[in-house]
């Protein structure tokens, strides 16, 4: 469940009033650090910037319903309740996990209720909206359309699969990314400082400051969690620094030797592609699990096995692919820590899978003829032939359309003189390039005759 940037996990549903203005000292340290301005907001600099859509909402005080769609803890809440803050609205969430098709009915007529007695808005957030049925959905569209509430609706899934097309075309989409490590390391510095955070009250020292934001993934909330243990671990010590130890301790987490803009980020994901070229599952699940620990972009890692499905794999698993770009897009669709289980899963796939690199021999062989300047004319027979006056210079003449030939296979010219008797692709006999192999030597002697 995405709380947004800064949240308090168990907020109640249905809870009214400014989230940052109803923080206490009790309250979780990620709540006491919540944006008040879109100023103060960390990262999503696209979003921040001087007339960006957002800004112009906020500043203008104008009503459009909003459309977040992002990672956890990149802010999504932290929003809405800046929206209802700057402009003096009341702030209503509906969790999408908790709340049917009445109570988002009711929250609408009260919201409608409001603004006609009183002349105030409400904005209505709705976290995890992708969770929500149509029909949970549809009854949204009344208060959007008639602007009875600011709609802020929150999803981590992509909306053009998870949302009705009524509300997305009713909705400003506004795409959040995932936090930088310099962003995180802003958010932690400020909550060390700030007198609504840690007040200067503890030193943090490099190394567990690196673990933190390691650990964080990008997720401002989950840094501050972090750091509130810690902070209360050293405490429980008599300490005011904060070690790495303590940072370890707190998070019930080994510290993972792993940097991810260093030679370790190379070193293990070189490690991770050579162990599934290697056709050794464990070890490639465990340099994915190290990567996953420290915080590595799930998307790095997917690109990597989609790559190396067609480069270690090719033909002989032509499915290699298939679950290598269907792992890519659950990362998207899904996102972490859930992910990780079809990142495994893809691992595990390619790392099993018969192996074959004839693909990439292939289109290497094939440009280096091509930057050798091996170029050479089109045929005319495969030429254009579908514009007036073609015929008459000959393009297309004597063309042989292999549908009408036995087997489907022509015997023609398809490749430029030059490299006439180029053999690019050399299938080997692994796994289901053999059968392929053995179809494209009879196929090519048919192609190209007895030449």
């Amino acid at each position: 469940m995405d709380e947004g940037l800064f949240d308090a996990p168990g907020r109640p549903t249905g809870a009214a009033g400014s989230l940052a203005g109803n923080t206490h000292a009790s309250a979780p340290l990620a709540v006491r650090m919540r944006p008040r301005t879109l100023d103060e907001l960390v990262g999503q600099h696209q979003l921040r910037a001087d007339g960006s859509p957002l800004r112009q909402l906020i500043e203008s005080d104008r009503s459009m319903s909003l459309l977040l769609w992002g990672p956890p803890g990149t802010g999504k809440t932290t929003i809405a309740s800046i929206l209802s803050q700057q402009t003096n609205r009341t702030f209503v969430e509906v969790s999408a996990v908790a709340a049917g098709v009445k109570e988002v009915r009711q929250a609408i007529d009260a919201a409608r209720s409001e603004l006609v007695h009183t002349g105030r808005e409400t904005v209505l957030f709705v976290d995890e909206v992708h969770r929500f049925t149509k029909a949970q959905q549809d009854a949204l569209l009344p208060g959007v359309e008639n602007r009875w509430v600011t709609l802020v609706a929150a999803t981590t899934e992509n909306p053009f699969f998870s949302v009705i097309s009524p509300l997305l075309s009713r909705s400003l989409l506004l795409r959040l990314e995932s936090l930088t490590d310099v962003d995180v390391r802003v958010v932690v510095h400020q909550a060390l400082k700030d007198d609504r955070g840690l007040q200067g009250g503890f030193e943090l020292e490099e190394d567990a400051l690196e673990h933190l934001v390691r650990l964080a993934g990008g997720d401002a909330r989950r840094s501050l969690t972090y750091l509130e243990a810690a902070a209360g671990a050293a405490a429980s010590k008599g300490a005011s620094t904060i070690t790495l130890e303590m940072a370890e301790t707190a998070v019930d987490q080994a510290a993972v030797r792993y940097d991810r803009q260093g030679d370790q980020h190379y070193d293990v994901i070189s490690a991770f592609i050579k162990s599934i070229r290697g056709s050794d599952a464990d070890a490639a699940l465990h340099y994915l699990a190290r990567m996953m620990e420290a915080g590595e972009d799930p998307r790095f890692i997917a690109r990597r096995l989609v790559i190396s499905a067609s480069e270690d794999i090719g033909l002989a698993d032509p499915t290699a692919l298939t679950t290598a770009v269907a792992a890519a897009q659950a990362v998207q669709l899904i996102g972490m820590p859930e992910a990780r289980l079809n990142l495994a899963q893809a691992t595990i796939a390619l790392a099993v899978a018969p192996k074959s690199n004839a693909v990439i021999k292939a289109i290497d062989a094939a440009s280096a003829d091509v930057r050798a300047g091996k170029i050479g004319q089109v045929p005319p027979h495969l030429r254009d032939a579908h514009y007036a006056g073609a015929k008459d210079i000959g393009h297309g003449k004597k063309y042989t359309y292999s549908h009408d030939e036995p087997f489907g296979i022509a015997q023609q010219q398809y490749a430029p003189d030059e490299i006439g008797d180029a053999a690019y692709y050399q299938p080997t006999s692994l796994g289901a390039e053999a059968t392929i192999k053995e179809r494209w030597e009879r196929v090519r002697k048919m192609i190209r005759g007895a030449r």
